[in-house]
This record gives C-alpha cells, structure tokens and sequence, in this order.
C-alpha cells in the first residue's frame, strides 16, 4: 500500500516547548486516519508538517512523489484546513471561493456552488463573510478544501462549530471521498468521529505517535 505521508524519527519544538520525540507514523492512501490527543498536544503542528508548511528540527516527513511536481515545496492535489483559513472578510462566501478558484483554474462557477450547496450554504447569499457565525465560516473552510476533488483531505478539527445535521453531513462526505479512493487525515476532539470514520488512529501522546486500528463504523 502506497503512504501519502511517511514521517520517520520526527522531532519538533515549538515556542520552546517540546512537541515530538523521534516519532514515527505512516499515512495510507486510499484511507482514513485520524489524531487523537488533547487541545495543546501538536495535533495542529503535525499537520503542517505534514503538508510541508513547517520543517521538523529532526528526522523526515516525505509526502509521496506523484504529489509533488519538480519545483514545487508543497505538495498538490491536497485539501488542508488547518487553524480555518483567512477568507476576505469583506466579500460574500461565493466571491471569497470564486477568488481561490482562480489560483488554479480547473473549477467553474457552477462546480463552487453545487459544493456550496452539499455543504449546507446558500451560494447566493450575499452577507459579508465578516457577518458569518462561526458554523458558516467552518462550512465555507470545508468546501474550499474539497470543491477541487483534491485527492488528499487534510483536516483539522473540520467539526468544530457544526450543528448535528452539518456534522453528519460532512462524515458522509469524507466516507463517499474515500470509497471513491480519497485518503483522509483528521483530528478530532470528539471521539465519535473517530469511531465512526477512522481505520487507523494515532494517539499523540508523550512526545510520540501510538498507533491502534480503529472501527470505523460508517464504513461497514
């Protein structure tokens, strides 16, 4: 099985306080993993070192080549949310992803509001992404992150913020991108994400990564 992700003997500090100790994990594609550990542990730096965003101090984290074009420091075909992305404060949820459409050009108008609409917001409505409540802005982070039919979902927390009805309609979401093939990296506080959705967990814990099998039930 291919790994989108390997991280071999990691180690970061971070604003002097030591976050990873010769970790070691590995990512499958084609499946979803999801970390687990409590508000403070690395949860968040893991991920961008996993996308490349910060360097380790130590070791290696090697994101599989057919995901990396010659040139390139950050790996494609990746959706990321992480920490919510600044969106434009003084545009509308549909102008704000019109503009992030542009960076690469392959979606159209139409594609950005169908996913709008898969996730529960009203592409035509005009309020100020400034006036969004908290469940709209998280709404909005997860279509940019998907609306591309991005390979890879990398996710931070994508269920914060979320009333029931939006939280299982994104676990249906991430279940259907990876029966389609899609590999998923999540982190939950909640168990019961991890439970329904996680083939494989890794606990962060101690300076290191534990990895245990999970059940995810949804994929039954």
């Amino acid at each position: 099985m291919t790994n989108v992700i390997t991280l071999s003997e990691v180690s970061k500090a971070y604003k002097g306080v030591s976050l990873y100790e010769n970790a070691t994990a590995t990512f499958p594609a084609g499946q979803i993993t999801a970390l687990a550990g409590p508000n403070g542990s690395g949860k968040s730096v893991l991920l961008r070192m996993m996308c490349g965003f910060v360097r380790p101090d130590a070791g290696t984290v090697t994101i599989d080549e057919s995901y990396m074009s010659p040139g390139r420091d950050f790996p494609e075909k990746f959706g990321i949310i992480i920490d919510r992305p600044a969106f434009l404060s003084q545009l509308n949820g549909f102008e704000n992803l019109q503009e992030l459409a542009t960076i690469r050009g392959i979606i159209a108008p139409d594609e950005i509001r169908q996913t709008m609409r898969r996730l529960g917001l009203d592409p035509e409505n005009r309020t100020r992404v400034a006036r969004y409540s908290l469940g709209m802005k998280q709404k909005l982070a997860i279509v940019q992150a998907v609306m591309e039919d991005q390979e890879v979902l990398v996710l931070d927390e994508p269920f914060n913020a979320l009333d029931r009805a939006a939280v299982e309609n994104v676990r249906a979401l991430l279940v259907e991108h990876r029966r389609s093939g899609g590999t998923v990296i999540f982190t939950s506080h909640n168990y019961d994400d991890i439970t329904l959705l996680a083939e494989e967990i890794y606990h962060v814990e101690g300076g290191g990564l534990t990895r245990e099998s999970g059940t995810a039930a949804l994929l039954r």
